[in-house]
């Protein structure tokens, strides 16, 4: 995989995080876990659910060290999203995400669920008697 860098921009790799001072572009010859810094979501940024769920599967990239608990974290919550979506194209991303990060193809993941945010943000801006993204209780 080829990755091109601006001059100071970051990537984290496998929970290293590089900083380049110029443009670069860098191969990876193996398989090796990275989020780019324009993909990083802030914590106070992850305002929606599939936001949420994008936070707790950067986590996982970013944070080898607590990569076990932040995949319980987003194995339980990704679980009751797929329980209370009740939009198609939701609901399908979601399911291609739990199997995309089932075979540890997280960036691949990542993808989907930002792909996932203009229909996230535009059931939650329809009236609450249109058609909502999440089941009644």
């Amino acid at each position: 995989m080829n990755i091109s860098l601006r001059a100071g921009e970051k990537i984290y790799i496998n929970g290293a995080v590089l900083r380049v001072d110029r443009k670069v572009s860098i191969s990876l010859l193996n398989d090796a876990h990275f989020l780019l810094e324009a993909h990083v979501l802030q914590a106070a940024d992850a305002t929606t659910p599939m936001r949420q769920l994008y936070f707790l599967l950067q986590l996982m990239l970013m944070e080898p060290g607590g990569a076990i608990e932040a995949k319980r974290l987003f194995e339980v919550f990704h679980s009751q999203m797929s329980l209370v979506l009740d939009n198609t194209i939701l609901r399908d991303g979601l399911a291609e995400v739990g199997d995309l990060v089932k075979d540890s193809r997280y960036f691949e993941a990542l993808k989907v669920i930002r792909a996932l945010y203009p229909l996230e943000a535009k059931l939650q801006a329809a009236p609450a008697s249109a058609a909502s993204p999440v089941k009644a209780a």
